[in-house]
């Protein structure tokens, strides 16, 4: 299994990205939940929020200062899910990265990490 983070890249404050997280390798494959990670330059990483993908798909951003600007969703196939982060501000700036339980028939539920992408902020 690989998760696959995309949709980073440079953006003016104000601006919006929605970041995917794609679970890939094997046929049948679902993301049982997920989490955002994010590390600006310097500092620790820090969880933005997370996402169970059970019958109600609850999400929560753990960053009291994220949650009227970032959101996290995941798609009906059970297979990717997003961070979409509106009117960012510099202090955003960061690699994004998420990690995944996920569940394939031949291994059942692993965590997985996927790779960062890199979100910058100008201002």
């Amino acid at each position: 299994v690989q998760l696959q983070a995309s949709g980073g890249g440079l953006v003016r404050a104000g601006g919006s990205l929605r970041l995917s997280c794609a679970a890939t390798g094997h046929a049948f494959i679902i993301i049982n939940s997920a989490e955002w990670y994010r590390q600006a330059p310097g500092k620790q990483r820090e969880l933005v929020g997370s996402i169970t993908s059970g019958g109600n798909g609850r999400s929560t951003i753990a960053i009291d200062s994220l949650k009227d600007r970032f959101a996290i969703s995941g798609d009906t196939d059970r297979k990717t899910v997003y961070l979409q982060m509106n009117n960012l501000r510099p202090e955003d700036t960061a690699n994004y990265f998420c990690s995944a339980n996920v569940y394939t028939a031949a291994r059942g539920s692993v965590d997985y990490w996927g790779q960062g992408t890199l979100v910058t902020v100008s201002s």
